[in-house]
């Protein structure tokens, strides 16, 4: 969901053709990075974990040359972007699956922001903090979602107890660091409680995946989504 709903937006800012220039902060094992290098873009990975490192390292290992030609990857903290790379260098930032584990997220929203040329976009993957409540009380474990009304931590699937952020409060911080907010959606409206490792026949995932679009860009739906994919636009 959150590739088709970022290649919606970056078809729609930018030409077709274009080669972008990305930065992929907190890389993982190099998913986004290397399929944004295989529709054409100029990537770079900061990533701060050796071993998320390692991975991205050696699946780009398993590209074509020129694949491997358009990504770079950097052992580095997404709090210090100043000190890799010069304010303006990107076309497109990302930062997915990074700020739950990011205790004050202002300074680190602000040096992306930093990143981007203008007109650049700032994608956001968030847990969504406004909808805490939802995972434990489908599942039944009615104690825990009512502490979830009064708390913005939860704990992840790695068993780490980390925090969420709130539509309005990112919606503030990204008018305050010029790079106000220009789209967003929801994911895991409905799968947020289905294992990753579940599989389905293809008929059934394709409607499965229609249903979380459709979901994820129709309110009140995607404002309960266990995620909140947000798209800022440098001004």
């Amino acid at each position: 969901m959150v590739a088709r709903q970022l290649d919606e937006q970056i078809a729609g800012r930018f030409p077709v053709g274009r080669r972008l220039r990305v930065l992929d902060v907190g890389t993982g094992q190099g998913t986004q990075a290397l399929r944004l290098a295989r529709a054409g873009h100029s990537v770079t990975g900061l990533e701060s974990d050796a071993e998320m490192l390692a991975s991205a390292r050696a699946a780009l290992a398993s590209e074509p040359e020129g694949i491997r030609e358009r990504v770079r990857l950097i052992e580095g903290d997404g709090r210090d972007t100043g000190v890799h790379f010069l304010p303006g260098s990107f076309d497109v930032v990302l930062c997915h699956g990074v700020l739950m584990y990011v205790e004050e997220p202002d300074p680190m929203l602000a040096g992306l922001a930093r990143m981007l040329a203008p007109g650049g976009l700032l994608s956001l993957l968030v847990r969504n903090a406004d909808a805490l409540a939802m995972r434990p009380g489908l599942a039944g474990d009615f104690g825990a979602a009512l502490a979830a009304f009064d708390s913005a931590a939860y704990t992840n699937r790695l068993g780490l107890t980390v925090r969420a952020d709130r539509l309005d409060t990112l919606r503030a911080t990204l008018a305050g660091i010029a790079a106000p907010l220009h789209a967003w959606y929801g994911v895991r409206v409905f799968t947020d409680n289905v294992g990753n490792d579940v599989e389905l026949p293809a008929e059934e995932l394709e409607r499965v995946l229609t249903l979380e679009d459709r979901a994820g860009r129709t309110d009140p739906y995607r404002g309960v989504a266990a995620l909140l994919h947000l798209c800022g636009v440098r001004g």
